[in-house]
């Protein structure tokens, strides 16, 4: 099993770096924020244009129906530059949704659009405090009744791909009057969500049966790639300020703590990332293993992210927690994503209740 990557997934992600390094300079972000953005639209557009969008949508459909690796170096890219579209939502949740449990018809019209850019999709899944997975909402004689809260990118999307009380998928239009979005309080700003009401939304049962836990894992992967990209920016960015900042006449990175601070996060990211890289072989190539694979790639993503934003934080000293520094653009992702399809008791569990087999460490 080779765990580098090939010298096009280099090339890929050497390509997103640099778009992303060219079009999302911390002022950008910045001035999303200031403006109120939901997204960042003409990123979105070039994304598309570079055909990034349909990394993993089949070529039938106008992607480029690569694989999970593929879609990982994007999202790693994504995560370090903590870019503010809705990629996670579109295209690695609702867009392989369709492609897991969707019909024929719904794939025909829906993933040529979601690869253009052409449509935006997001994914419905939580009620509120209580289950992560929750299936109140219940879609009866094709119309669909119920909330979900909180759903990332829900204003800016076409549709939405909604879990409901059977378990199943249903795919609603969000341009309805049945439907309601209201705009929740995010700790993220660059990451808005929703509480959506359905009120006898039309809405379209999707036939695949049985495809949530799958769905999910992948997921899971590809939050992990993020995560991992994240961590690796805040380490960089914690590097740097050492090495820059003067402290008694030396530089501060020049401090033993300084350095096993940095060190212990370099460690962690570099396993969170190994992790990663199996989720995403295990998802191309090994089912059994996906289940183990993903929690584990999850746990050890959420746990390097947090230890990379806080300790960037750290080591900025107070500068860091002020808007003009760039922690703080990290320290809010990684909250919001340290909860995003589910917390570490909730990966944990499904760690555990995984198929054996599996060799990846949750450390």
């Amino acid at each position: 099993m080779n765990f580098d990557l090939n010298d096009e997934q280099k090339m890929l992600g050497e390509q997103a770096r640099a778009l992303l390094a060219d079009m999302t300079p911390f002022d950008r972000l910045r001035t999303l924020i200031d403006s109120d953005a939901q997204w960042d639209e003409p990123l979105w557009r070039k994304l598309a244009e570079m055909g990034f969008l349909g990394v993993t949508i089949s070529e039938e459909h106008g992607g480029l129906g690569l694989g999970a690796l593929d879609l990982g170096v994007i999202m790693e890219a994504l995560g370090g530059a903590n870019a503010a579209v809705p990629f996670m939502s579109s295209i690695v949740l609702a867009a392989e949704a369709i492609h897991l449990a969707g019909s024929k018809a719904q794939q025909a019209k829906w993933l040529p659009k979601l690869a253009s850019g052409e449509a935006i999709a997001t994914f419905a899944h939580a009620e509120g405090p209580g289950p992560v997975f929750a299936t109140g909402t219940r879609l009866e004689n094709g119309k669909l009744n119920g909330s979900k809260t909180p759903v990332a990118d829900a204003e800016i999307a076409d549709i939405a791909v909604v879990l409901v009380a059977d378990g199943g998928l249903a795919l609603v239009e969000l341009q309805q009057s049945a439907v309601t979005r209201t705009r929740l309080e995010s700790f993220d700003q660059l990451r808005p969500h929703y509480r959506i009401d359905f009120a006898d939304a039309v809405a379209e049962t999707m036939p695949g049966t049985g495809k949530l836990d799958r769905l999910i894992d992948q997921a899971a992967v590809q939050a992990a790639f993020e995560a991992v990209g994240a961590a690796d920016a805040c380490l960089m960015m914690a590097r740097d300020y050492a090495n820059d900042r003067q402290i008694f006449g030396r530089p501060l990175g020049g401090y033993q703590a300084i350095k096993h601070k940095l060190a212990d996060v370099a460690v962690a990211t570099e396993l969170a990332r190994s992790n990663a890289y199996f989720g995403g072989w295990a998802a191309e190539s090994s089912v059994d293993d996906l289940p183990a694979a993903a929690a584990a790639a999850r746990l050890s993503a959420i746990k390097c992210f947090e230890m990379a934003a806080r300790e960037n934080l750290q080591i900025h000293g107070g500068i860091g927690y002020t808007f003009e520094a760039n922690c703080h653009f990290y320290y809010r992702r990684e909250r919001m994503l340290a909860v995003h399809l589910g917390n570490r008791g909730f990966w944990a569990e499904r760690l555990l209740n995984a198929q054996p087999g599996s060799q990846v460490q949750a450390a």
